[in-house]
């Protein structure tokens, strides 16, 4: 299981990219723990200063503007252990 953080404090951006996440994440079968962190000193305390940000398993991802479906997937799993030899990359 992951666990992804949702850094930022609910604009739009912030819950588009959550959603994303939740929808990736349902279509991919990857059990995810997901959770919003709304509070500034938390998501200041990952070193993000432009929001959303995402965070997983402890590690910062992405910082500013709706992460691509693509860019999630590949967080997900999608495309890590892919070689490029079929040219799906």
């Amino acid at each position: 299981m992951k666990n992804i953080k949702v850094l930022g404090t609910g604009c739009a951006n912030c819950k588009t990219t959550l959603k994303l996440i939740e929808e990736a994440a349902l279509a991919k079968g990857v059990e995810v723990k997901l959770e919003k962190v709304e509070d500034m000193a938390a998501i200041l305390g990952y070193g993000v200063m432009s929001t959303p940000g995402v965070v997983i398993d402890g590690k910062v991802v992405h910082a500013g503007g709706v992460p691509s479906k693509a860019k999630i997937e590949e967080w997900l799993g999608g495309k890590e252990s892919c070689c490029g030899c079929c040219g799906k990359e």
